[in-house]
């Protein structure tokens, strides 16, 4: 079993404030997950981010884990898949420049140019894939499988439909999600991880892992989980309203619930019950290499 442990580095809450307060204190609980069980992940930075806290991609380079790309802002840069009040996608002719500007922000704190990348949400598309591939980019972690649920490993994707195996150079790579499990969303959305994890514990993910592994197992495919999480996960996030500037948001309480030593326990836990099962961890770039 391949493992790819991605983390996104973006605002609190995602888009629903302007705050870092993750990226500061969260950071830093990774890291020493991390190092205390001996694997290695990708960190996947917004520009605006790496920007604001350099000091904060250094530690993660420092560590000897992979820095990858997650657009300027967190805007919405793919395809929607499905509506969300005031998350627009940027235009598909501003796809281009924006993964580029991306790239060069990330790259100028970094020192290191970045090769993967995954798109806020998992709103992906053709554009951005083929822009990826064009700018030299050798991963993508955003396919969404509980959406299209038909690809299980990394492939190459086609550069008329991203979801579609293909020619491009990039390598795409699946999100995971339970396929062996009855869906009650019209989008699929329960049969993916985040945030089982924390809310409901690492025991609670696992099962749903093992019955991956065995919908893989009956198509004789060897399975593969690629994981997202963020940091303002592994700091404890406001209960109830947040406001800011000129108004204010209410988080769903499953967002925020266990945010802080919880997930970090969860984390923990989840890492050493996959390295027991006999789990191999790669960063991004490196499962992109192994297809």
């Amino acid at each position: 079993m391949q493992v790819v442990l991605g983390f996104d580095m973006e605002t609190d809450i995602g888009s629903w404030t302007p705050f870092y307060e993750g990226i500061v204190h969260g950071t830093p609980v990774i890291l020493d997950i991390l190092e205390r069980r001996g694997v290695t992940a990708t960190f996947f930075f917004t520009g605006d981010g790496a920007r604001k806290h350099p000091e904060t991609v250094r530690s993660v380079l420092d560590r000897g884990h992979e820095i990858g790309a997650h657009t300027l802002f967190h805007e919405t840069i793919g395809d929607s898949l499905f509506d969300i009040p005031g998350m627009m996608p940027v235009l598909e002719h501003e796809v281009p420049e924006r993964l580029r500007l991306c790239t060069e922000w990330i790259e100028d704190v970094a020192g290191v140019r970045p090769v993967s990348f995954r798109c806020p949400r998992l709103f992906g598309s053709t554009a951005v894939v083929t822009a990826l591939d064009r700018l030299g980019y050798v991963a993508d972690a955003t396919y969404p499988m509980y959406y299209y649920r038909e690809r299980l490993r990394p492939y190459h994707p086609s550069r008329e439909d991203w979801t579609q195996e293909g020619d491009l150079r990039i390598v795409e790579l699946p999100a995971f999600a339970d396929l062996s499990m009855e869906s009650t969303d019209p989008y699929g959305r329960d049969m993916d991880q985040w945030p089982l994890f924390r809310t409901e514990g690492a025991h609670a993910l696992m099962r749903h892992i093992d019955g991956f592994a065995g919908y893989c197992q009956a198509r004789a495919v060897d399975p593969f989980l690629c994981f997202y999480f963020h940091p303002w996960e592994f700091h404890p996030m406001p209960q109830g309203e947040i406001s800011y500037g000129e108004g204010a948001v209410r988080p769903d309480p499953f967002i925020v619930k266990n945010c802080g030593p919880r997930a970090a326990e969860q984390l923990d836990l989840l890492i050493e019950t996959l390295l027991q099962q006999g789990a191999r961890f790669l960063q991004a770039h490196q499962a992109a290499k192994e297809i």
